[in-house]
């Protein structure tokens, strides 16, 4: 469909929208339009409010999460926005519709612990091994997305100062520090493991697969599974957890609320308050089980 690909460039090239924002977005318009089309409506001038209501009745029946259904009215009422500045398409169907409240569901994060014990479980001197322990190091030492951690290059790695360039979202640069363990493991793995691990392939990327490719984020997602496993944590990992303890364990141990928000390249400190509550959560459960009278 020409309008919609033209979209998708406009929101990518002009917007700045990352590659994973624009799949989302193409998914959730054209799910809309098959439902249009089920509906027996295959021009979008005809697309009504009651189309709207109705599809996200479906998405409810669906037991989708609400924020799954308020990003896709999002992504569907910014296309038809598009279409009545560009294609001169008069209707707008999600105009008046609401978007659901997103529950307030707290980030899952390690405790100290738990940390220590998937660090101990996943060291060994193979090539596999050293890259696994640079990557865990640098993603709990930084706090950095999945996405921004496969995009770093060699040349982003400061060892002089301990700092680490990120292309964050919206394509915002920011800098971010990195600890001592973080530096040893990272250093390690470029000296002693990625030369063999690439063997005659080149890129500048750090993270490689053990084909010597550039490691994907489903590639991250199944080195953390492997990971757990080898700890025999009884827990679910994904990427995004070590964000929020990196994030939940700064505030615990009293760093400042901009700080954190500047480290995860946060736009609105709305997004960075949310550890608020998970750090008080935890104060109170430490409480309840530690205090006599409780």
């Amino acid at each position: 469909m020409q309008a919609l690909d033209e979209f998708l460039r406009v929101i990518q090239i002009e917007k700045n929208f990352s590659v994973h924002t624009v799949k989302e977005y193409e998914r959730d318009i054209t799910q809309f339009i098959t439902f249009l089309h089920s509906e027996g409506v295959n021009d979008l001038n005809e697309a009504e409010y009651l189309h709207a209501r109705l599809f996200v009745t479906r998405l409810y029946e669906e037991k989708l999460s609400r924020a799954t259904i308020s990003r896709k009215i999002s992504a569907i009422r910014t296309f038809f926005r598009f279409l009545n500045r560009d294609y001169g398409i008069d209707v707008s169907p999600f105009l008046s519709l609401y978007h659901p409240k997103k529950e307030k569901l707290l980030p899952d994060f390690f405790y100290e612990d738990e940390l220590e014990q998937l660090f101990a479980a996943n060291k060994g001197n193979d090539f596999k091994s050293i890259r696994n322990m640079a990557l865990l190091e640098l993603l709990y030492a930084t706090g950095i997305r999945v996405s921004e951690c496969v995009s770093i290059e060699l040349d982003d790695i400061d060892f002089y100062y301990s700092i680490l360039r990120v292309m964050g979202k919206g394509r915002k640069e920011r800098i971010v520090p990195f600890g001592q363990y973080a530096h040893e493991a990272l250093l390690r793995y470029i000296n002693e493991a990625r030369p063999f691990i690439m063997k005659d392939k080149k890129h500048n990327r750090l993270f490689v697969n053990m084909r010597g490719g550039e490691l994907t984020a489903r590639g991250v997602r199944h080195i953390l599974n492997e990971m757990i496993k080898n700890a025999s944590l009884h827990t679910k990992i994904y990427p995004h957890m070590l964000r929020h303890t990196f994030a939940t364990h700064l505030l615990n141990n009293g760093a400042d609320l901009r700080t954190v928000q500047e480290l995860l390249g946060h736009a609105n400190l709305s997004s960075t308050q949310i550890y608020t509550h998970v750090t008080k959560e935890h104060l109170r459960s430490t409480y309840m089980k530690a205090h006599p009278r409780a």
